[in-house]
């Protein structure tokens, strides 16, 4: 099992830029797949991006390609989510989450969460 922290959120103004980390701790993280994900208040849990085991693939959901970029250092096991040119509809809380095998879209296929970090962006 592996057990996950989210930490950098804040409140910034538009344009600007936030990152986020989900340090890991328990099993080899390197194991594990990582998904960002956010929920803003009344609306369901949507995928961000998400980083596979090793790194080197990377995908992002429509409204945050571009802006969004995912990494991940295994050896201080730890993902990161750098967020640019922030918007207020990027508004919400942001979990990262944890699965073996292969990256997914859809939350119900990670076992693990962290308990969310919140960013706030004022227009």
């Amino acid at each position: 099992q592996v057990q996950l922290v989210e930490s950098g959120g804040g409140l910034v103004q538009a344009g600007e830029s936030l990152r986020l980390s989900c340090a890991a701790s328990g099993d080899t993280f390197a194991r594990y797949a990582v998904g960002w994900f956010r929920q803003a208040p009344g609306k369901a849990r949507e995928f961000v991006g998400d980083v596979s085991w090793y790194g080197y693939n990377t995908h992002y959901a429509d409204s945050v390609k571009g802006r969004f970029t995912i990494s991940r250092d295994n050896p201080k096991n730890t993902v990161y989510l750098q967020m640019n040119n922030l918007k207020a509809e990027d508004t919400a809380a942001y979990y990262c989450a944890a699965r073996t095998g292969p990256t997914s879209v859809t939350p119900n296929d990670y076992p693990y969460w962290g308990q969310g970090t919140q960013v706030t962006v004022s227009s």
